[in-house]
Protein backbone atom coordinates (compact mmCIF):
# COMPACT_ATOMS: atom_id res chain seq x y z
CA UNK A 1 0.00 0.00 0.00
CA UNK A 2 1.39 3.38 -0.91
CA UNK A 3 2.04 6.00 1.71
CA UNK A 4 -0.80 8.22 0.47
CA UNK A 5 -3.35 5.39 0.64
CA UNK A 6 -2.12 4.42 4.08
CA UNK A 7 -2.43 8.00 5.33
CA UNK A 8 -5.92 8.28 3.81
CA UNK A 9 -6.98 5.02 5.47
CA UNK A 10 -5.70 6.20 8.86
CA UNK A 11 -7.53 9.53 8.52
CA UNK A 12 -10.77 7.83 7.48
CA UNK A 13 -10.61 5.34 10.35
CA UNK A 14 -9.91 8.13 12.86
CA UNK A 15 -12.73 10.24 11.44
CA UNK A 16 -15.15 7.29 11.57
CA UNK A 17 -14.22 6.51 15.17
CA UNK A 18 -14.63 10.17 16.15
CA UNK A 19 -18.07 10.43 14.53
CA UNK A 20 -19.16 7.15 16.13
CA UNK A 21 -18.02 8.27 19.59
CA UNK A 22 -19.75 11.64 19.20
CA UNK A 23 -22.99 9.99 18.07
CA UNK A 24 -22.99 7.26 20.74
CA UNK A 25 -24.55 9.38 23.56
CA UNK A 26 -27.36 10.49 21.25
CA UNK A 27 -27.98 6.90 20.19
CA UNK A 28 -27.95 5.57 23.75
CA UNK A 29 -29.76 8.39 25.53
CA UNK A 30 -31.61 10.19 22.74
CA UNK A 31 -35.33 10.41 22.29
CA UNK A 32 -37.66 10.03 25.24
CA UNK A 33 -35.28 8.04 27.42
CA UNK A 34 -33.75 9.95 30.29
CA UNK A 35 -30.11 9.96 31.25
CA UNK A 36 -29.42 7.46 34.06
CA UNK A 37 -28.52 8.95 37.44
CA UNK A 38 -25.04 7.38 37.34
CA UNK A 39 -24.21 9.06 34.02
CA UNK A 40 -25.59 12.41 35.23
CA UNK A 41 -23.56 12.07 38.42
CA UNK A 42 -20.40 11.29 36.46
CA UNK A 43 -21.08 14.26 34.20
CA UNK A 44 -21.08 16.61 37.15
CA UNK A 45 -18.20 15.11 39.14
CA UNK A 46 -15.66 14.05 36.51
CA UNK A 47 -14.71 17.49 35.08
CA UNK A 48 -13.57 18.91 38.45
CA UNK A 49 -11.83 15.62 39.29
CA UNK A 50 -9.96 15.65 35.98
CA UNK A 51 -8.94 19.28 36.49
CA UNK A 52 -7.69 18.46 40.01
CA UNK A 53 -5.67 15.54 38.65
CA UNK A 54 -4.15 17.79 35.98
CA UNK A 55 -3.22 20.43 38.54
CA UNK A 56 -1.58 17.85 40.77
CA UNK A 57 0.29 16.39 37.80
CA UNK A 58 1.52 19.82 36.70
CA UNK A 59 2.60 20.93 40.15
CA UNK A 60 4.14 17.62 41.33
CA UNK A 61 7.55 18.50 39.97
CA UNK A 62 7.72 22.03 41.35
CA UNK A 63 10.96 22.35 43.32
CA UNK A 64 10.14 23.65 46.77
CA UNK A 65 13.74 23.97 48.00
CA UNK A 66 14.59 27.28 46.38
CA UNK A 67 11.82 29.85 46.12
CA UNK A 68 12.87 31.18 42.72
CA UNK A 69 12.73 27.75 41.07
CA UNK A 70 9.10 26.97 41.84
CA UNK A 71 7.81 30.51 42.22
CA UNK A 72 6.91 30.89 38.54
CA UNK A 73 4.63 27.86 38.52
CA UNK A 74 3.04 28.74 41.84
CA UNK A 75 2.43 32.39 40.85
CA UNK A 76 0.84 31.34 37.56
CA UNK A 77 -1.30 28.70 39.29
CA UNK A 78 -2.42 31.20 41.93
CA UNK A 79 -3.31 33.68 39.19
CA UNK A 80 -5.42 31.04 37.42
CA UNK A 81 -7.27 30.19 40.62
CA UNK A 82 -7.85 33.83 41.58
CA UNK A 83 -9.01 34.82 38.12
CA UNK A 84 -11.32 31.83 37.87
CA UNK A 85 -12.89 32.57 41.25
CA UNK A 86 -13.31 36.22 40.24
CA UNK A 87 -14.59 35.86 36.65
CA UNK A 88 -15.79 32.22 36.46
CA UNK A 89 -14.39 31.96 32.92
CA UNK A 90 -12.25 28.90 32.32
CA UNK A 91 -10.84 30.01 28.98
CA UNK A 92 -9.87 33.42 30.33
CA UNK A 93 -8.23 32.08 33.48
CA UNK A 94 -6.23 29.39 31.68
CA UNK A 95 -5.21 31.81 28.92
CA UNK A 96 -4.06 34.50 31.33
CA UNK A 97 -2.25 31.93 33.49
CA UNK A 98 -0.42 30.57 30.44
CA UNK A 99 0.59 34.04 29.25
CA UNK A 100 1.70 35.00 32.76
CA UNK A 101 3.81 31.85 33.06
CA UNK A 102 5.40 32.47 29.64
CA UNK A 103 6.28 36.02 30.73
CA UNK A 104 7.67 34.82 34.07
CA UNK A 105 9.98 32.21 32.54
CA UNK A 106 11.45 34.89 30.24
CA UNK A 107 12.34 37.22 33.13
Amino acid sequence: MSVNLHALAVVLICAGATVALRALPFICFGGKRGVPRLIASLGSTLPPAIMAALVIYCLKSVPYGAFADGARQLIAAAAVVALHIWKRNTLLSIGVGTVLYMILIRL
